[in-house]
């Protein structure tokens, strides 16, 4: 095994090739009916359209020690801002509703009176990456103009659950989250929890319903087996709204057939970023090629990315996702007003 190792690192000065035309025909070839398949085999969960691709430590070791791709100056420093005093901005924004981008995959959503929030992960680090860019807003801040909370939750990964954030939040927090979580999350404390598969529906009162959709992914963390709890996207319908929250994903044919089932999203809150190097990574992220597509599948109205300029999670710098999706955007000659590069702390009020 030793022996393997240290060949497989002989042979790995080089990026390998991903041939990216071959791969968006595998993902087009998929049966779009597959999406509300049987996902769960005794205790593990798995995507039935699609086969995740088994990544071993060779693969681990491989993309490590590979040679990085070349970023100029001003992909390697480019991060979004910081903006100021968002606890007072929120209180002077009056009662219309609005979501703010709090870092990497965390937002605080208003929507008819309710306050939600994304994947709520305000510690310095996601188990080993250290933030790039500080949360928007503290936890003090934030439950002084939101003092009760809903919490969706997309999958058990770092960068998405963390421990520290849960533990802080009050006890009264309302919790959705893929199955196999609930005991995680009650083990924290917070009893007020309710998991939703695929497909399935809450009445959140205040005539909003929360639905719980597929996403291409996995999950682990330490303490949880591999794909022992499930991975998921959200769509949140309101009076105001509805927003689409695509928690981690690669590209696949479920976005198609939610658009289909959801006619009208207003926003959708898209994963970008940790997709570099393609042939480790596209199974599992989006390239901002792919998120275009995504998008444009669902039939949504605004594009908003996240998980870009908080954690380095892949070879690209964190902020280049967002100059990458502008010259994907130039490109492809679209327009550009749909979609909304927020910088960290900016309120994006929400309408029809």
């Amino acid at each position: 095994m030793t022996l393997s190792i240290f060949l497989t690192l002989g042979a790995c000065l080089h990026q390998p090739v991903f041939d990216e035309e071959k791969w968006q025909k595998k993902v087009a070839a998929e049966e779009a009916a597959l999406v509300y398949a049987g996902h769960r085999e005794g205790d593990r969960y798995h995507n039935p359209w699609l086969p995740e691709e088994e990544r071993g430590l060779k693969d681990l070791l491989k993309w490590r020690f590979s040679e990085k791709l070349p970023y100029n100056d001003q992909e390697a420093a480019y991060l979004p801002q910081v903006l100021p005093d968002v606890r007072k901005r929120i209180k002077a924004f009056g009662r219309d509703d609005f979501l703010v981008w709090i870092g990497h995959a965390t937002f605080l959503i208003r929507v008819n009176g309710q306050y939600w929030l994304t994947d709520p992960v305000f510690s310095e680090r996601a188990f080993v990456p250290k933030r790039k860019t500080p949360p928007a807003m503290s936890l003090k801040d934030l439950l002084d103009v939101a003092p009760s909370i809903n919490v969706i939750i997309s999958h058990d990964h770092y960068d998405h659950l963390d421990k520290a954030t849960i533990k802080a939040l009050p006890t009264s927090t309302r919790f959705f989250v893929p199955p196999g979580l609930a005991g995680y999350i009650k083990g924290l404390g917070r009893q007020d929890v309710t998991e939703l598969d695929w497909w399935e529906e809450s009445d959140c009162g205040d005539s909003i319903r929360l639905i719980s959709l597929p996403a291409q992914h996995w999950s682990r963390r330490l303490g949880l087996p591999a794909n022992s709890s499930l991975w998921v996207s959200y769509v949140l319908v309101a009076p105001s709204a509805t927003i689409y929250f695509a928690g981690d994903s690669g590209y696949f044919v479920g976005y198609k057939e939610i658009g289909r089932r959801f006619p009208g999203i207003d926003y959708a809150i898209m994963p970008l970023g940790a997709y570099h190097p393609r042939w480790f990574m596209h199974y599992a992220h989006m390239s901002a090629s792919e998120s275009i597509d995504a998008f444009e599948d669902l039939g949504a109205r605004n594009y908003v990315p996240m998980q870009w300029g908080t954690f380095a999670l892949g070879d690209e710098p964190v902020g280049y996702p967002a100059i990458d999706l502008r010259r994907t955007i130039a490109s492809k000659h679209l327009d550009p007003s749909q979609f909304r590069i927020m910088d960290i702390g900016e309120i994006l009020p929400l309408t029809k």
